[in-house]
């Protein structure tokens, strides 16, 4: 078991380290849009168009965006075809790759446990008021 310090902090950085990773990973996919645009880039090269059409309730500003975050962070590329009217494709990288099968793991466990999570969420809830506390 590792000691505390005088500060209350563990000896060993390591965890926090780690977290931090976990986190600034989490950051670059966690926004409304990005799950559903890389998952839709798995299959290959997709046209802004069809994005638009395929992740729902996305607006053309947000998913331009998204889009450019992505790209920022090297998940995607983007491909500009000197055509009348021009065309546009986005693919996912080889980073994103990598990144699809976690995502994929990801959904399979909330889809596992989902049931159990509003369950979980109602019990909390019902205690929460019952206790009179009511802080949600």
């Amino acid at each position: 078991m590792e000691d505390i310090d005088e500060t209350g902090g563990l000896d060993d950085p390591a965890p926090a380290r780690e977290a931090c990773t976990v986190l600034e990973a989490l950051n670059r996919i966690s926004g409304k849009w990005a799950i559903g645009i890389l998952l839709n880039l798995s299959h290959g090269p997709v046209r802004f168009t069809e994005l638009e059409r395929s992740v729902p309730g996305i607006s053309r500003r947000m998913l331009t965006l998204t889009l450019r975050n992505l790209e920022r962070d090297g998940l995607i590329e983007r491909t500009v075809y000197a055509t009348v009217p021009p065309k546009v494709e986005y693919r996912g990288t080889e980073m994103a790759a990598e990144l699809y099968a976690s995502l994929k793991g990801l959904t399979a466990w909330a889809e596992r446990h989902r049931d159990a999570i509003a369950r979980s969420r109602d019990s909390y809830d019902r205690e929460q008021l019952a206790a009179g506390t009511g802080d949600l």
